[in-house]
């Protein structure tokens, strides 16, 4: 049994206790936080969407019109014409036969997961993948091979080692960590030649990336090739909840044996017509994609201005520091002049990885990304640190042990491999 208090005082000695700020009013570029107005630079709310007027008014006449809530899942009484109308408008969207609604984005990657391989198969994923990616491997009670950040290498000896075991590949298509792109070509060609099923999370690419916001599949001119693409509601789109897109087939399989699909509630209506408005208003204007486009080029040019090291185009735009103290207290400054944004450090990452992570939104004026590319700077200079130190989180953080499965308290571990050389692998 955990001791909670001995835990929090560990976390405290460590510097890792944290917690919840309070906002006020609706997330925008610029929030109230615990009384205080604050640019916001660390929001998924990428395209501006969540305070949109018509978004809101949607939410709001869904709830007058279906009421608060559900009050049951998918599979008893829960399902609603709303819920029938998104999912027809995002495969349509997307390009694909189906789509699949689920509560958030960690339960439809934990479902789909252990929906589709179960002890004794093998799943690979990203070492850097999401929280939820790792947990879906436990649930499935699957074998998991975690292979080093981005590397195809890695993966394609993992898959040869794996001696033709049904397999899935699993991976983000921009990590949400540090903003950079997997290499999903590589990753579908190789999936395509082993015959081994793909789920790509691009949580962090519909709506902000690709053509018309279709994601960084469809970037790559790969938008029908991955088995199934989970999607945020709760990111680009402003609202709450996920989906899955996919074929018929793998749509009535994961209606019938997804369990976090199955034992929960089916999504509020008011987040369901919210999130459909959003995507109306990103059909409607796709020019917001290159707004969050443009915008994410001059940040990292002001940054890099500053002396800092931020390559890559995505809209998450992540700095290496090192220690985390010192990430905590650069972020600490910059808020104390009216600038949010993130410090990711142990134990959402890696000893001894931390770094900054500052997401972009395309509502920021050019003016506010300059003073916060400035306020960065002058915070580091006052610790004591160079922006000339730093780098792409990216670069740095692959070259970190990968992030053990049994770190986690939750339910058995995924075995492993029995190789003699085995690489990073989920223990």
């Amino acid at each position: 049994m955990i001791d909670i208090g001995a835990r929090l005082s560990e976390l405290e000695a460590l510097g890792l206790s944290r917690k919840t700020r309070l906002v006020s009013g609706p997330q925008g570029p610029r929030v109230v936080l615990n009384g205080k107005p604050t640019l916001s630079l660390c929001s998924a709310n990428y395209l501006g969407l969540a305070d949109h007027p018509r978004v809101r008014e949607a939410a709001a006449e869904a709830a007058l019109r279906w009421g608060a809530g559900t009050g049951a899942s998918r599979l008893t009484s829960g399902t609603m014409t709303i819920h029938r109308r998104l999912e027809e408008r995002l495969a349509t969207f997307l390009r694909r036969q189906s789509a699949l609604l689920f509560g958030s984005g960690f339960l439809a990657n934990a479902g789909v997961i252990a929906a589709l391989a179960r002890p004794g198969d093998v799943v690979f994923a990203d070492e850097l993948s999401h929280t939820s990616i790792l947990d879906g491997c436990r649930l499935a009670g699957a074998e998991t091979f975690l292979y080093d950040h981005l590397d195809v290498e890695h993966l394609a000896w993992g898959i040869r080692k794996a001696e033709g075991r049904a397999a899935l590949i699993a991976t983000e298509s921009i990590f949400a960590t540090g903003g950079d792109l997997a290499p999903l070509a590589d990753i579908v060609a190789l999936a395509q030649q082993r015959r081994l099923r793909t789920l790509v999370d691009e949580s962090h690419a519909i709506g902000a990336a690709g053509p018309e916001g279709r994601g960084a599949l469809a970037g790559a001119g790969l938008l029908d090739q991955a088995d199934v693409v989970v999607g945020s509601l709760g990111t680009a789109l402003g609202s709450y909840g996920a989906f899955v897109a996919c074929d018929r087939q793998m749509a009535v399989h994961l209606l019938n044996s997804a369990r976090t699909l199955i034992f929960s509630s089916a999504p509020a209506p008011s987040a369901t017509a919210a999130a459909y408005a959003a995507l109306s208003l990103l059909e409607e204007r796709p020019q917001l994609v290159e707004r969050l486009r443009t915008n994410s080029g001059l940040l990292r040019r002001e940054l890099e201005r500053q002396g800092f090291g931020a390559g890559g185009d995505a809209h998450i735009v992540s700095l290496f520091i090192g220690m985390a103290e010192l990430s905590d207290q650069l972020a600490a400054s910059a808020l104390e002049q009216g600038i949010l944004i993130e410090a990711v450090r142990p134990p959402v990452l890696p000893a001894p990885a931390s770094f900054l992570r500052l997401a972009v939104m395309a509502s920021h004026r050019p003016d506010e990304l300059r003073e916060a590319a400035q306020i960065l700077s002058a915070a580091a200079r006052a610790h004591g640190f160079e922006p000339e130190e730093s780098m792409l989180a990216a670069d740095v953080i692959e070259l970190e042990p990968a992030p053990a499965v049994e770190a986690f308290d939750t339910g058995p571990a995924p075995g492993v491999f029995d190789f003699e050389q085995t690489g990073r692998l989920a223990a």
